[in-house]
Formats: structure tokens, sequence, C-alpha cells
């Protein structure tokens, strides 16, 4: 097949999400990625990659500019020039709402193209449940030729908030399992704490810092911060307050994260909600056991009292004595260590990867 994706070229989770996917895929079908920048962890050097870049109009009459349109434009040339088979757009808005207005404008070249969209969490959660763009939203999901989201919980949201006529079937994010890591971790004597995220009000970071706070009262440790966004300077004036600056690294966006998650032995995600929870699940990955909340999606992965714990949002309390009883007992830490990688290898690439070429032909096979 011919597949086109269209999504974030950023480090969020739709971004890296569609990126490895498309790589996956590249040993049996044509990969094009349209997007105003390339992903930031392709390898154009890969056979059967292509990447298409849309290029945005600005003129003065325009404050703001329209992307949505030009997306719209190339989406179309990429598939008629190609001859694309199916497009897989990751976020309801604009990636969906734009490939069914260019699905419109190749109908009047008699050019059909499939559309199966994929539903990643804040589309769904905080924007598109704005009333200046649901109803955007809800025509974008319902023209898609089929409809995937990332958990059980996003599914049930988007059911609850839209009126949705598609079937939603729940395609769970995904990890490359290729590094060969061997479980259980060993703890460092200086035990190491992480967190990554976009910095965000719903990622509660000064929950990450009083939680290190408690931890860092009884154990030798440190933590790693990894990510930028609003709140990073209400962050760093928190830990000044703890007088923790010693103890606390912001690293800022980063490339290296498998070499961080390697050397880590707690991953810290007390976040408001989760549609999924991609970054814990790469922590689990390398064994990691994962402290975050019973709200969202992330409460599918994360097994409380197996591969880490789950807790109430905003339970700093809770959070630091099970942090603090976890990283001190070892024969403990072990078995959630085990735990957290069979559980991570249930979410491996191989395993998914079918799901979704069985949506393409389902479409496909439809037409």
């Amino acid at each position: 097949m011919k597949i086109g994706i269209i999504c974030y070229p950023t480090f969020g989770g739709s971004g890296i999400v569609a990126s490895e996917l498309g790589l996956g895929l590249l040993n049996k079908h044509d990969i094009h990625f349209i997007s105003y920048e390339q992903p930031v962890r392709l390898d154009m050097s890969k056979e059967n990659l292509y990447y298409h870049k849309v290029n945005i109009p600005t003129y003065p009459l325009f404050e703001y500019p329209p992307y949505e349109l030009a997306l719209a434009a190339r989406i179309a040339e990429v598939v008629e020039c190609f001859n694309l088979d199916v497009l897989h757009v990751h976020y309801a808005i604009p990636h969906a709402y734009a490939a069914v207005n260019a699905q419109q404008i190749l109908l009047e070249k008699n050019i059909t193209i499939p559309i199966v969209t994929t539903l990643h969490g804040t589309d769904i959660t905080l924007v598109g449940k704005s009333p200046f763009v649901l109803s955007s939203v809800n025509y974008a999901i319902n023209q898609s030729s089929l409809v995937t989201c990332v958990s059980e919980d996003l599914k049930q949201e988007t059911l609850t908030y839209f009126n949705i006529k598609n079937e939603i079937k729940v395609i769970p994010n995904f990890i490359n399992l290729s590094n060969g890591f061997s479980p259980p971790r060993i703890l460092n004597n200086k035990k190491k704490i992480t967190h990554i995220s976009n910095f965000r009000p719903v990622k509660r970071i000064m929950d990450v810092i009083r939680v290190f706070s408690s931890i860092s009262e009884k154990i030798d440790s440190e933590l790693i911060m990894i990510g930028d966004g609003p709140d990073l300077l209400q962050a760093k004036s928190l830990v000044k307050e703890y007088n923790l600056e010693d103890r606390v690294s912001f690293l800022g966006k980063s490339k290296n994260i498998d070499i961080i998650l390697k050397d880590t032995d707690l991953f810290l995600l007390p976040s408001e909600s989760e549609s999924f929870g991609l970054v814990a699940l790469e922590a689990m990955s390398f064994g990691v056991p994962v402290v975050t909340t019973n709200s969202g999606g992330i409460a599918e992965l994360v097994q409380d009292a197996e591969t880490g714990y789950t807790c109430n949002v905003g339970d700093v309390v809770n959070m630091s004595r099970l942090s603090i009883d976890l990283l001190s007992d070892s024969d403990m830490y072990s078995k959630f260590s085990v735990n957290a990688y069979r559980r991570a290898k249930m979410y491996d690439i191989n395993q998914i990867i079918p799901l979704y070429e069985e949506c393409y032909s389902t479409v496909l096979n439809s037409e």
C-alpha cells in the first residue's frame, strides 16, 4: 500500500507514535509523511519513505496563517501525484478536518481516498470540546472512513462529548522493544527519578517536585526533568523554594530519552489526566516502575501495585510514601521492574502494526 501519514512533527506523543508507526510499516508499504516540518524521529535514509512539506502562505491580510487550507491542498496534491491508497491522520483537528476537505477536492477529479483518523487525547479532551470548534471536530470524525483511539477511556470520553456515528476502534499506543533491555533493573546507589512532559498545567509539574521533595528527605536521590512548557518557570521557582537546586536538573527537550531512561529508577507522572501515557510506556520498556494517577487511560497501562502505583490526582502524600517504600525495598523493586517490562512487551510495535494494517485493508475493501 501507499499510505499518507499526517501528524504534528514535534516531540509530542502523537507525533512520535505516527513517526514510529510509519517507520514500522516501511518493510511492506510506501509511507508518505505530510507536515509543515519533517517529524523529529524520521530517518529519511530509509527506502520507501517520503516527506512532503506543507508550505504555509503568509499575507498581511491574515492575522493567522491559513494552515488548514494549505494542508488540505497539499494532501490533495500528494494523493494525486503519488497515487496514495489511504490517509492516516493523527488528531481530529486540524488534520482530520483538512483531510476531509482534501477528500472533497479530489472528488472533483474523480479520485477517492479513504481516511483513517486516530484520536490521541487533547484533540478531544481539551481543544475539541471548545464550543468554537466542537462541530468541526464532530464533522471530521464522522466523515472519516474509520476512527481509532488510543485507550478505552478516550473512546468513552469521545462518545460522551460528541455525537459520533462512526464506530471507534481502540488501538493502544506502542513501543519499539528492539533496545534489547533485560530485566530486572538494579537500583542505583543514588536513586534517579525522572519526569518527561510538555510542562502544561494538566501534567501537574508542581506535584512532581513536591513528591520528589518528600522522597529526597528519606532517600539519596536526584530528579531529572525533561521537557519545556508554560509551567517551567514556576517549577524552577518551587525547586528553589525547597532548596533542591543541587538535586533537580532541567534538561529541556531532549533526543536522548533512551539513555536517560536506561539509568532511571522511578518515573513520576502525576497528571490530571492522560489519554494513554506514552512516556510511561517508554519508561516501563526499560523496566522502570511508574507512579502515576488513576485518571484517564494511563490506568489501563500501569497496573496498581504491580508495575507501579496509581493514586488519586493530587495525592502527593500517598505518591511520596509509595515511592519511598518501593525505592527502599530491592526485592519488591525487582518484582515491579520485571512486571513493568512484561507489561510493556504487550505493547510492542510488532503487536500493534497488524491492527493498523487491518484498518487500512478494511477501508480499502469498503470503497
